[in-house]
């Protein structure tokens, strides 16, 4: 069979892809995949022929973070809020168009279309046109239900979610009506997620069902196809494996510092801040770069500072896991059994972090408003004895990656043969 895959963002948006798609080429089938031209390298890394669609990723990614950082700050503020909308759809609808083109020339003869959180719509209409069978992999729950927060009764989270799905549609329902009109499809009267559902098409829910208790019942009592298998990641290998455990046995075990897609604006004076706090908390600090540029900052005795980091190697041998709240790093140190402060920018960043402080294995702060007190203090209540003892019980309660990653190819299969899943 052939199978189509498209996602769109940075690398924690792309691995559940990358980690199905080579499943599905293990088992023998036709396999592509679609992903920003900046991050075609890591599908083919692991045997996937890829082509590049959309725009490239940072770019997109620094504009949107830069619009939710200033939204958390002036949201009461209508004209600022539009403002700051209408920047943001300039690269989207051009990202919009360039993905529509290359679905088109890709996805004609697929047994099934598979794509991300990320431009699902665009995809989903390709879908429509030609009448195949559309899967989706979404790393957190976005779809409407009542488990988002324990403290609010389920009808208003509902609801709530429900506005901001139909609020989304109608800020890109110029753009999608475009493509709709080119297609050959009726204009779209509500949300994609919606004709996602009454198509029957297959949502595979990619992360842990611990974290959203109650989650697989409710969805279960609906008429729609939204398996939970539990978080897909790649478990890869580094460079820097070997100089890490090194490091990391000649001492105490260390705290994993690390930035993920989030720039930081001055590398020194984080390092800086990193090293002040392991001095109070007589601590060592491992520091996973990322996409930011640490390569000017001196290392110290008590502070590595790498560029990437084998998530499985290295994080049960650390002390605690401060992160950004990414699906791939927060799925990592809860296998791990390890106590993480999540620091987040992004909304769903955001209940990552509400579902460590639920389980009692974190906290959470906004990373805008972390300060050298703020993680001082935050680091002394993770790193308290019930932290880590509670970090272990969870870790019973995971998944292992190559299970999901066999689970959702099986319930791909099953889909493009039946239509269903059993």
């Amino acid at each position: 069979m052939k199978f189509v895959l498209a996602f769109y963002g940075s690398r924690g948006d792309i691995e559940p892809g990358v980690a199905v798609g080579r499943e599905l080429l293990r088992r023998g089938h036709e396999v592509r995949m679609a992903v920003p031209p900046d991050m075609i390298s890591f599908p083919e890394s692991a045997g996937i022929e890829a082509v590049g669609y959309g725009l490239s990723t940072r770019p997109w990614l620094d504009t949107h973070r830069d619009f939710y950082t200033r939204l958390f700050r002036n949201f009461w503020k209508v004209r600022e809020v539009s403002r700051l909308w209408s920047e943001v759809w300039g690269p989207t609808t051009e990202c919009w168009e360039k993905i529509n083109t290359t679905l088109m020339s890709m996805a004609d003869d697929a047994d099934v279309l598979i794509t991300g959180l990320s431009f699902e719509e665009p995809a989903a209409n390709v879908a429509e046109h030609y009448d195949i069978p559309f899967a989706t992999l979404h790393h957190f729950p976005a779809r409407a239900h009542g488990q988002l927060l324990p403290v609010i009764p389920p009808r208003l989270i509902r609801a709530a979610m429900s506005a901001f799905e139909w609020l989304n549609w109608r800020m890109g329902k110029k753009v999608e009506d475009v493509q709709r009109r080119e297609l050959g499809l009726p204009k779209a009267t509500g949300p994609a997620s919606r004709r996602i559902a009454r198509r029957g098409s297959l949502e595979i829910q990619a992360y842990d069902e611990v974290c959203f208790p109650g989650l697989a019942a409710e969805w279960a009592k609906g008429d729609v196809q939204r398996p939970i298998i539990g978080a897909l990641t790649m478990e890869s290998t580094t460079d820097a494996d070997g100089e890490i455990a090194s490091w990391i046995a000649e001492g105490t075990p260390p705290i994993y510092i690390g930035f993920g897609s989030i720039p930081v604006q001055s590398p020194a004076d984080t390092v800086a801040m990193i090293s002040a706090v392991c001095a109070e908390l007589g601590e060592r600090a491992l520091v996973c770069a990322g996409w930011s540029d640490f390569s000017e900052v001196p290392q110290s005795e008590h502070v590595k500072v790498v560029g990437a980091v084998n998530f499985t190697e290295a994080f049960p041998n650390c002390r605690a896991v401060v992160h950004h709240g990414g699906a791939g790093t927060l799925a990592a140190a809860l296998r791990a059994g390890v106590p993480q402060l999540i620091l987040w920018t992004w909304p769903d960043q955001s209940l990552r972090g509400a579902a460590a402080k639920r389980l009692k294995v974190g906290a959470a702060r906004r990373f805008t408003g972390t300060t050298q007190e703020s993680l001082v203090t935050d680091l002394r209540r993770i790193l308290a004895p019930q932290y880590a003892t509670q970090a272990r019980v969870i870790a019973t309660r995971t998944t292992k990656p190559a299970e999901n990653a066999s689970a959702a190819a099986h319930l791909i299969e099953d889909f493009a043969r039946l239509g269903r899943v059993g």
